[in-house]
This record gives C-alpha cells, structure tokens and sequence, in this order.
C-alpha cells in the first residue's frame, strides 16, 4: 500500500486545479494557452464525454457508486499484488486517485469541474481534468501491462 501516496498527490492536484479554474474562469470562458490548449470551465452532470449529461439526475448518485465499488475493487486488487508488480501497481493509484477526484465533485457539488480543452482547429476534445488524465493513464498502463504480460507469457516454453 505504499503507493497510495500518488493517488493522494492526484487527489490533492485534482481538487486544487478543479477549486481554481472554478473561482477564475466563468462559465464556458475560454483561456488559450497554446495553439491546441486552453482553459474552458464546464460542468459535467455525466460521466465520460457527457455520456447521461441530461438525465433526471438519478445518475449522480449511481456514478458515485459506482466510483465507490471501483474504489473498493483497486484497494483489493492493490493489497493482493506483488511487490515487484509496479507498473500495475501505478496504474491502479493513478486511476484510484482519478475515481476518488471525480467522486468528491459529484459528492460535494452535484457534477464534475471539467476544464482542460483540447482542439485543432474547430474540432474540440471533450473538456477534461486532472482526475480524468490521471484514469486515462492509468487505462492505458493497465492495457500496456496486459499487452506487455501476455507476450511474456506467450514467448516462454
């Protein structure tokens, strides 16, 4: 469980980001940064891309718990892995912290503060967070790792 510090760093670096863009940016001001980068306060009502954005409000409380079992899942998958597993190890922290993020937004206000947009152009990302980088990266270790452990498994005799 020493790892569960980077999931309080992201934590911690999620809800910070989140409190500023909302006391800074008014809602849907947009702050470029870059070319393809700016800031863009948005409140998401839904989960990923929107997705249940405008139900009756019933997904609230089903996305924090569900947030909640997954929590509780990677905790549990966290204890039972072993030391020398760090790549899986990291993604679970990275997406925990994520998960834990999200859910005190949707605890504390209702939705989550969503505020990075990507773009080329006229095309825009949909606007994310912190919370939400930190699960992609995760995501994407746990699929690099699967990826990466399959092979092993494949290439002994």
């Amino acid at each position: 469980m020493k790892w569960l510090w980077v999931s309080v760093v992201v934590l911690i670096l999620d809800q910070c980001t989140k409190l500023l863009a909302d006391a800074l940016l008014g809602a849907y001001q947009s702050v470029e940064l870059l070319p393809f980068l700016a800031l863009r306060k948005a409140y998401n009502y839904g989960a990923a891309f929107s997705f249940l954005g405008d139900a009756s409000g019933w997904q609230r409380w089903f996305f924090i718990i569900l947030a909640l079992v997954v929590i509780g899942i990677l905790v549990a998958w966290l204890r039972r892995l072993p030391a020398s597993d760090t790549r899986t190890r990291v993604a679970l922290v990275l997406i925990l912290g994520g998960a834990a993020g999200n859910v005190i937004d949707r605890l504390v206000y209702g939705y989550v503060i969503d505020f990075i947009d990507v773009f080329y152009g006229s095309w825009h990302w949909p606007t994310f967070n912190i919370a939400d980088s930190a699960i992609s990266v995760g995501a994407f270790l746990l699929i690099l790792d699967a990826f990466l452990g399959h092979k092993k498994a494949s290439s002994t005799p």
